[in-house]
């Protein structure tokens, strides 16, 4: 049974830093490893580059960044596909890291979710004895964006009474789970279609940076929600399937998936004090908790 570690850090939890810092060890990193010129994909908490058949991600980790190859080759020997690194070492600068990965190309097809289950299934059953010393396992319950109080405290201007007494509620109601006896599982902890990739040979599960401990609902509980973000409810089921349990209208799950809405509602309140294009994408999220019955869909960002 995985032991977390309370004051653990997700291994990456803030975003990616200046843009000029990020080229700087972009350079270095592609005449380092001898590659082609490099193509922006997109940044988020991390600075995702492509080169011919390499993926060089850029980011800050918590913790060596090594640790995510020697994650990878773990993960690859219990059976769970994932990107594997294209080169053995890490190239750092100013606090940033580099690594480099396998380049996975979509088939265009949705993806295989019974596969996709038995693989967290796999995951939800790894000792952590196994995983790389040094690896951070926080609880699921820890990470940043699930202090509920002083994020709502953060956009409380931003915020109509409506919109603010539908989260509100739905915190209060939930705050139980995170004492619930439920047992604890090592989790991928951001299971969602965005982080499965589609290949002919299968899909792959990508982003490991939210690695933590918590109930095995916790993997389940995002697809629990497809239908808010505009994808087939139906994928959960297949999902379901190959996991070995479903954890549809089970109470833990049902709980954790609300509080995730809640999360990517506030998150993207957050960014819209930085970013006034967040806003339209936020207001969209606010018709939900505002009991709004034709409350349009959300765009996954």
């Amino acid at each position: 049974m995985p032991a977390p570690d309370p004051s653990a850090r997700p291994f990456v939890d803030r975003p990616v830093g200046p843009p000029e810092l990020v080229a700087a060890l972009l350079e270095r990193a592609v005449e380092h490893w001898r590659l082609p010129r490099p193509r922006h994909l997109r940044t988020g908490m991390n600075a995702i580059y492509t080169a011919e058949d390499v993926v060089v991600r850029i980011g800050h980790t918590s913790a060596d960044p090594a640790l995510a190859l020697a994650l990878a080759d773990v993960l690859t020997a219990a059976g769970v596909r994932v990107a594997e690194p294209r080169r053995p070492d890490v190239v750092t600068e100013g606090g940033l890291s580099a690594t480099a990965w396998e380049r996975l190309r979509s088939d265009g097809t949705d993806p295989d979710w019974r596969t996709v289950g038995r693989m967290v299934a796999t995951v939800h059953a790894i000792e952590v004895n196994t995983l790389p010393a040094g690896l951070p396992l926080p609880t699921c319950s820890s990470f940043p964006w699930w202090n509920f109080d002083p994020l709502l405290a953060a956009v409380g201007d931003l915020l109509d009474d409506r919109a603010r007494h539908g989260i509100e509620a739905v915190v209060d109601a939930n705050r139980w789970w995170v004492d619930e006896p439920e047992p604890r599982v090592l989790c991928h902890g951001d299971v969602h279609p965005h982080n499965v990739v589609s290949t002919a040979a299968g899909p792959v599960l990508i982003d490991w940076d939210l690695l933590s401990v918590g109930p095995p609902a916790w993997d389940h509980s995002m697809l629990l929600r497809l239908d808010r973000w505009s994808w087939p409810p139906t994928w959960y089921a297949a999902f379901a399937d190959g996991y070995g349990r479903s954890y549809a209208a089970d109470p833990l799950a049902e709980a954790i998936a609300e509080l995730r809405l809640v999360a990517a509602s506030l998150m993207r309140l957050v960014a819209a004090q930085a970013d006034p294009d967040a806003m339209s994408e936020a207001q969209h999220r606010l018709a939900y908790w505002r009991g709004d019955p034709a409350a349009p869909t959300w765009t996954p960002v």
